[in-house]
């Protein structure tokens, strides 16, 4: 597909097509990484950091579940 690279402030845009976006998984807002290889400008979506603290901040009273019973001991697991 041919598209143009428009002005967008000081830097350039690429219009990326719908469909491009939908088997990249990128939406709006999606976070990319952008990278040089010769004269080629290669987009990718952003790897994901997991931090501990990010993911234990979304824990509330609301949404924390209760322990979980798995039964009564039937072999020789050690408690």
């Amino acid at each position: 597909m041919i598209t143009t690279i428009q002005r967008w402030g000081n830097s350039l845009a690429l219009r990326i097509p719908k469909p491009f976006a939908a088997q990249a998984s990128l939406e709006e807002n999606s976070e990319v990484d952008i990278s040089i290889n010769g004269d080629r400008i290669i987009v990718r979506p952003a790897a994901k950091e997991w931090k501990l603290g990010d993911l234990l901040a979304g824990i509330t009273r609301n949404n924390r579940h209760s322990e979980t019973s798995w039964g009564h001991r039937t072999g020789t697991e050690a408690w």
